[in-house]
């Protein structure tokens, strides 16, 4: 098992714990402990790493309202999902458009607060089943869970609709879904589930963040199921009294970002912390990430009271990074392409919100290892990036929406963008 570690050298920059206040819902601040425990991993202020100049961004396609995920298909075009509930097609080639009608037979989805239609994939057999999945949030104010489908892409419809997936148990307000899709080689699907929400929204007596302790909960899981929703045998709590078959990872907090090397085969995953505290995972079935028993996130309000002495714990998995102040962590990509000098093998993990103004990427560079060696900004002006992604020429692609009104209905400032590499 891997114990909490420290993976991150960063040479020249100034690593220090500060935290600034991004909060989702007004909070009243709690007692908590007055001293912290070091954990092992440096934390990185990323308004203080290097802006990157081997990338400059190009527009492929605007006028998207408020994007939250997107694939390639296999001739290239993209589809992209949008959190108000549509699902939009994107034409790519010489002159790339995005086109005017959305495509049909999208269920109805809840878009409220943090929730809405969120993440797309593809089936891994898509050229011949046509398959595709979407996550998006079900349910009202006081009762409301992810749903995953499983659908037929038919032209610009779906068809087959079906529900493979339900996070149980419901929770109450519209915090914290997670929804990030990443396949296996075996063709099981891992799906990220957010933790509930903040305090004080409560489940069964206590916060509901600590359902990511309880293995008879989804709440603050990776989960991982066969492509049509059955439940892997080999799933590492099958046998386990009580918990729920599904669970691959569990500690999480909110992960927004997800992905495998399909060269080294291993499991990345980004994760919002509370008010700081943001982490980057190397995932492994079974292990418990620690959220919120160890954490370096604090809470909500103008106290910044500890969620808990301790930033690392016996049994429990060190984060390979840590932001503070906040990224707000979203879209997550492995690269695994020529085009970018030196970036083979590298993470870029999107931000929603370095500071009040912009988020920007986060180029993680790892040795083959998978140690961390250094980071880097790329800044792609006043906007929020949603998700990340290589396509199949290569370039990586990224969506971002504007800093503010991103939710709102009208508001079409999201952009699908590709990174050039500078000549």
């Amino acid at each position: 098992m891997m114990v909490r570690k420290a993976h991150l050298a960063l040479a020249g920059l100034a690593l220090m714990v500060a935290n600034v206040a991004v909060p989702a819902v007004a909070q009243t601040p709690m007692s908590g402990p007055s001293t912290i425990v070091p954990g092992p991993t440096p934390v990185t202020q990323a308004l203080g790493l290097p802006a990157a100049v081997s990338v400059t961004p190009q527009t492929m396609v605007a006028d998207l309202e408020a994007p939250w995920g997107l694939a390639f298909l296999p001739n290239g075009d993209l589809l992209v999902t949008e959190l108000l509930g549509k699902l939009r097609y994107v034409k790519a080639g010489t002159n790339w458009s995005l086109e005017a009608e959305e495509i049909k037979g999208v269920p109805t989805v809840t878009a409220a607060g943090q929730g809405g239609l969120m993440d797309v994939t593809l089936h891994p057999n898509f050229s011949r089943n046509k398959l595709i999945y979407l996550s998006f949030s079900v349910g009202d104010e006081a009762a409301n869970r992810t749903r995953i489908v499983r659908a037929k892409l038919e032209g610009r419809a779906l068809t087959d609709v079906q529900t493979i997936f339900e996070v149980t148990p419901a929770k109450s307000r519209f915090q914290h879904f997670g929804s990030r899709f990443t396949w296996l080689p075996d063709q099981t699907l891992l799906i990220s589930i957010g933790d509930g929400g903040n305090p004080p929204n409560s489940l069964d007596g206590s916060f509901i963040r600590n359902q990511a302790q309880n293995l008879g909960s989804h709440l603050g899981k990776i989960v991982r199921i066969k492509d049509d929703g059955s439940i892997p045998k080999d799933n590492p709590f099958v046998n386990t009294p009580g918990a729920r078959p599904e669970i691959y990872s569990y500690g999480h907090r909110n992960s927004q970002g997800l992905a495998r090397d399909p060269v080294s085969g291993r499991i990345y995953a980004t994760e919002h912390g509370s008010q700081g505290g943001d982490e980057l995972n190397l995932i492994q079935s079974g292990q418990n990430y620690g959220w919120p028993k160890v954490t370096y996130a604090v809470e909500y309000g103008a106290a910044r009271t500890p969620i808990t002495p301790n930033q690392s714990g016996s049994g429990l998995v060190d984060p390979l990074a840590v932001w503070s102040p906040a990224i707000a962590p979203s879209g997550l990509a492995v690269v695994r392409s020529s085009k970018y000098r030196g970036w083979d093998g590298d993470l870029l993990a999107g931000g929603l919100r370095l500071d009040q103004g912009r988020g920007a990427l986060i180029r993680v560079d790892l040795d083959k290892a998978g140690k961390v060696l250094g980071q880097e900004r790329i800044d792609l002006g006043d906007v929020r990036v949603r998700d990340v992604r290589q396509g199949p020429d290569g370039y990586i692609y990224v969506l971002t929406t504007a800093m503010r009104n991103f939710r709102d209905k009208g508001q079409r400032n999201g952009q699908l963008v590709r990174l050039l590499p500078a000549t």
